[in-house]
C-alpha cells in the first residue's frame, strides 16, 4: 500500500443461522440492509455440503410493505425459486425469534403472500392459497415404462405418484431424476413425489428436489401436493399426519368446498440448529460446480 492510500473498510462479520424444517435444511441470513449482492453465487458456495455449512438452501429475509416481512429462496444450486414451504416456515421462526414479527406475520414470497403463527413449542403453521393447475390424469413415458401420477402447483410445480409397499425400501432417485427433468413438464420441471397412504388421515412421502437434483429429507410444498391430490381423489381426509424421509411428521389440514381444497394449513417444526457468522474459509478454496457435477454410469471396457 502507498503512502496515502487507505485500506478499504472492514465489514462486519455476516450471521447466520443454520435451520431445519423436518430435516430441509437452510441457511437462514437477515438482509434487511441488502448486504448480500451476489446471492446465487453465495448460495452455490454457502450450501455445498462437507466444504462449507452445507444445506438444501439459502433464504434471505429482507424488507417489504406488502407484508411483515419478504423472504427470497434460493435452491443450493443457487436457482431462484417461487416458494418453498419448510423455508417459509422457517423464516417465520427466525422473524419471531429475531424480533422482526410477533406469533402471527404475514410472508411474502415470489408465489404470493403466506400467514404465519408460531406456537409456544416454536411450531410453525402456514396458511396457504389453494393449490392450482392439478391435473389428475397426467401420464409420462420413462423409457420403455408408463409412470401413472399427477401434477399440481403449490407455489412451484409437482408431480405425485402413489405407490404401494414399503416406501422405505424402494431406490425413488432413477425414477425421480427421469420425472424432474422429463420434457413433458417443461420448461419449469417439477418435484417428484413418491407416496403411500396409511389410511385417511395418513400418508408416508419421499421427495426428488429439482435445484438440490436429490432427495431431501422433506419438502413442504411437496407435502401440500400430495395431500393435496389425495383429497381431490376422495382417498384422504383432513388433517392430514405426512411421515416424511427424516421420520419427523408434519401435519397438513384442509377444508373441501365444492370439490375444491380451501383452507390449507401446513404445521411442523422449524428448528434453529445454530448460529454463526460468513468467515473467508466458509466461501473459498473449492468450486461448487466441481463438486456438483452430474454422476454418469461408469462403462466398463
Amino acid at each position: 500500500m502507498t503512502v496515502g492510500q487507505t485500506s478499504p473498510p472492514k465489514q462486519d462479520p455476516l450471521p447466520f443461522a443454520k435451520m431445519a424444517g423436518a430435516g430441509n435444511d437452510f441457511v437462514v441470513i437477515d438482509n434487511r440492509t441488502g448486504r448480500v449482492e451476489d446471492p446465487s453465487g453465495l448460495t452455490r458456495r454457502i450450501c455445498t455440503r462437507r466444504l462449507s455449512v452445507g444445506a438444501d438452501g439459502l433464504i434471505l429475509i429482507e424488507n417489504t410493505p406488502r407484508a411483515t416481512i419478504r423472504m427470497r429462496y434460493y435452491n443450493s444450486d443457487g436457482g431462484l425459486a417461487d416458494f418453498c414451504a419448510n423455508g417459509t416456515r422457517c423464516a417465520a421462526r427466525f422473524a419471531f425469534v429475531n424480533v422482526m414479527a410477533g406469533r402471527r406475520m404475514t410472508i411474502e414470497t415470489d408465489a404470493g403472500i403466506v400467514g404465519a403463527e408460531i406456537n409456544e413449542q416454536g411450531a410453525v403453521t402456514l396458511s396457504l392459497p389453494a393449490p392450482r393447475k392439478f391435473r389428475p390424469d397426467h401420464p409420462l413415458v420413462v423409457e420403455d415404462t408408463t409412470v401413472h401420477g399427477s401434477s399440481i402447483l403449490v407455489g412451484v410445480p409437482h408431480y405425485v405418484v402413489f405407490l404401494r409397499g414399503d416406501l422405505w425400501a424402494q431406490n425413488i432417485d432413477p425414477l425421480g431424476r427421469a420425472i424432474r427433468s422429463h420434457h413433458d413438464l417443461q420448461p419449469e420441471g417439477a418435484n417428484a413425489n413418491f407416496v403411500v397412504i396409511r389410511g385417511w388421515h395418513a400418508i408416508e412421502i419421499r421427495t426428488y428436489e429439482r435445484g438440490v437434483e436429490a432427495e431431501t429429507l422433506a419438502c413442504g410444498s411437496g407435502i401440500v401436493a400430495s395431500v393435496s391430490t389425495g383429497a381431490l381423489f376422495g382417498k384422504l381426509k383432513s388433517p392430514v399426519s405426512v411421515l416424511t424421509r427424516s421420520g419427523i411428521t408434519l401435519e397438513v389440514s384442509f377444508d373441501v368446498e365444492r370439490g375444491e381444497l380451501q383452507n390449507v394449513r401446513l404445521k411442523g417444526d422449524a428448528r434453529i440448529v445454530y448460529r454463526s457468522t460468513v468467515t473467508p474459509e466458509t466461501l473459498e478454496g473449492f468450486d461448487p460446480e466441481f463438486v456438483r457435477r452430474p454422476t454418469e454410469r461408469v462403462e466398463v471396457p
